[in-house]
């Protein structure tokens, strides 16, 4: 309704980016000149893992997949990092400003950044269940297992895929490991 619209790739450097942009006078076609970043996530030493799928929820907040960097097995341990937006699902508040920053961390995530989950590998696709509200994610395994992770729409924020430390149910590399929950 705001004329805004938001497009998530993998830039020329090999970061992951968010860009907003709006409708030009004709509704039906994007002002080429209207794009601002809204994010650009490090994502160093490899160019795969990029994960990367975006989409809005009932809550009005935009959501997004990282993956976990890339490389074999997570060795950064990115997904596990609280610190570090690869692999996880992230949620912003993209309707806050119309000058830069151009969103803000909403209340309620649960590591006072932009993570609502963690441990993923590479989340290439994953929805919201338009009846209930629950996430089911595609996320590439390793060596063995794909998973299909599932977030019921009443679950709390923080949820933990596994991943580094879990490869689908099974152990895979669970030093500095948290708690998985899902």
């Amino acid at each position: 309704s705001n004329g805004f619209f938001f497009v998530y790739y993998t830039n020329g450097n090999g970061d992951l980016e968010v860009a907003r942009y709006h409708v030009s006078s004709d509704p039906n076609m994007a002002d080429a000149a209207s794009k601002q970043v809204v994010i650009t996530i490090p994502h160093p030493n490899n160019s795969n893992h990029n994960g990367g799928e975006l989409h809005f929820g009932t809550d009005g907040f935009l959501y997004l997949s990282t993956g976990d960097g890339g490389g074999s097995g997570d060795q950064p341990n990115n997904a596990q990092n609280q610190s570090v937006l690869l692999g996880k699902l992230l949620r912003l508040n993209v309707n806050t400003s119309t000058t830069a920053p151009f969103y803000t961390i909403p209340a309620g995530n649960p590591f006072n950044n932009e993570i609502y989950d963690l441990g993923l590998r590479n989340p290439f696709r994953w929805s919201f269940d338009r009846a209930t509200n629950d996430i089911w994610i595609g996320d590439v395994g390793q060596n063995s297992f794909e998973e299909i992770n599932f977030k019921p729409g009443s679950g709390a924020p923080g949820a933990n895929f596994g991943w580094r430390c879990y490869e689908a149910n099974t152990a895979y590399n669970t030093a500095g490991c948290l708690a998985a929950s899902n």
